[in-house]
């Protein structure tokens, strides 16, 4: 039933196997296991084999092969910024002063902190930069910083509020239509 929602969402080719050309394709029962460790990197290997109907060898053994091909990258803590002193979130549009210098600007940035996130993106600007800081003086010094190592003129978008971040990924193709617990009673 869901083939043509995956077929169209992408996430088979046009020979239905799965594969996108972004590498190996990613059976269902395992981008079940990943929708479900996106929602809850904790999950004991019971509880996961619970949700997927599998054996808890077989969820582990499957986790295993996720993390060694690269698909699971890792595991990490979210946060509350505010409780660390970091209320204040901003998107950094960059772009180089000379269009012709090396684009080196990811690595010229590695070294600052505060930088969160760095997107290549399309558009007038270069990168689109994701920046967490203590205050509106501690932003001004960050983007003084920035023009400074990587020779760029900023466009800086502050966030007012953020109803929802770290989302999980939509893997809703391949999500059954009944929730998973309920699917592997079946």
């Amino acid at each position: 039933m869901f083939q043509g929602v995956r077929r169209a969402a992408g996430l088979y080719d046009s020979a239905g196997t799965g594969s996108t050309g972004y590498g190996d394709p990613v059976e269902e029962i395992d981008r079940m296991i990943v929708s479900l460790l996106t929602r809850d990197g904790r999950m004991s290997f019971t509880e996961l084999a619970r949700q997927t109907g599998l054996s808890v060898s077989a969820a582990h053994q499957r986790v295993r092969r996720l993390e060694r091909r690269g698909v699971i990258t890792g595991y990490a803590a979210l946060i509350n910024p505010d409780d660390v002193d970091l209320p204040l979130t901003a998107f950094v549009s960059i772009k180089p002063f000379d269009p012709a210098a090396p684009d080196d600007a990811p690595q010229r940035l590695a070294h600052l902190q505060e930088i969160e996130a760095c997107h290549s993106v399309a558009g007038e600007e270069n990168y689109i930069l994701k920046v967490r800081v203590a205050s509106p003086v501690a932003l001004e010094n960050l983007l003084q910083e920035i023009r400074a190592a990587a020779g760029v003129s900023t466009r800086t978008t502050i966030v007012l509020s953020t109803p929802y971040e770290n989302r999980p990924p939509g893997l809703s193709a391949g999500r059954p239509e009944t929730p998973p617990e309920q699917a592997a009673r079946r």
